[in-house]
């Protein structure tokens, strides 16, 4: 990989400007769009947004994010039709297969959060299989939210957490904002200091809803296969200028 990327140039002073964000979780919207626009069949969007992902990640590593979530498939994308479905899955499969030797080679790390035994059997084998040989990468984390739903994966927290206080080994007075944390699929991580969307959707759809309590958040209108490492950058960009309160106030 080349060397670390500039930032675009701000005006804002360096003593005033946030780092980078830690963690950084994008809801890749807007392929079928951009197929559509083309006249194209929206597996075609799905393939271009494969090598918009690649961009994202590489761009990622080379500036210092330590982890990247990126919301590749939804418990509500089960509804789509069959036969996009498994183009999907075909393509995550290629993409887990081919993306391998990169992340060995440069130090990312592949987890995946959802419930992943929905998936077809192949792309679990594929995918536990890319897990396994980056395991001991630690550069960058890169996440997959897959057959991924914020609602259930609170259930899933509730549920566990309820079936120890059944079992008296838990008091619900010790449950905590932390001890939900710990139990949610992105334990051990940070929160997402930042939250972009493309495509131009106002809507979170259902993504990391307890992890993004504070993000900070950037729309952007463009579809997912057009966005760019020149606009991911001036999206960082943006994110050092902001005033992160935490719902305190700022010293005059």
């Amino acid at each position: 990989m080349s060397s670390n990327p500039a930032l675009p140039s701000s005006s804002t002073p360096t003593a005033y400007r946030l780092p980078l964000p830690a963690h950084v979780a994008i809801i890749m919207d807007g392929n079928g769009r951009w197929a559509k626009k083309r006249s194209w069949i929206r597996v075609k969007g799905h393939e271009q947004g494969a090598e918009t992902v690649r961009t994202i990640v590489r761009t990622s590593r080379k500036v210092g994010i330590n982890v990247l979530t990126l919301y590749a498939f939804s418990t509500e994308n089960w509804q789509r039709p069959g036969k996009e479905i498994r183009a999907l899955m075909h393509l995550l499969k290629k993409f887990l297969k081919s993306e391998e030797k990169e992340m060995v080679e440069n130090d990312i790390r592949l987890e995946s959060i959802g419930d992943i035994h929905r998936l077809p059997g192949d792309v679990v084998q594929a995918l536990t299989h890319a897990k396994k040989v980056t395991a001991d990468n630690h550069g960058m984390q890169l996440n997959l939210a897959l057959s991924y739903g914020a609602r259930e994966e609170i259930v899933r927290m509730v549920r566990h957490l309820a079936e120890s206080v059944g079992k008296k080994t838990l008091a619900p007075e010790d449950i905590d904002a932390k001890m939900i944390s710990d139990h949610l699929y992105t334990a051990g991580l940070p929160d997402p200091d930042l939250l972009i969307r493309t495509s131009g959707e106002m809507r979170i759809s259902n993504f990391l809803l307890w992890q993004i309590a504070y993000s900070e958040i950037f729309v952007t209108d463009t579809l997912w296969p057009d966005f760019t490492e020149d606009e991911y950058l001036s999206i960082l960009d943006n994110y050092r200028q902001r005033e992160r309160r935490f719902g305190k106030t700022v010293p005059s």
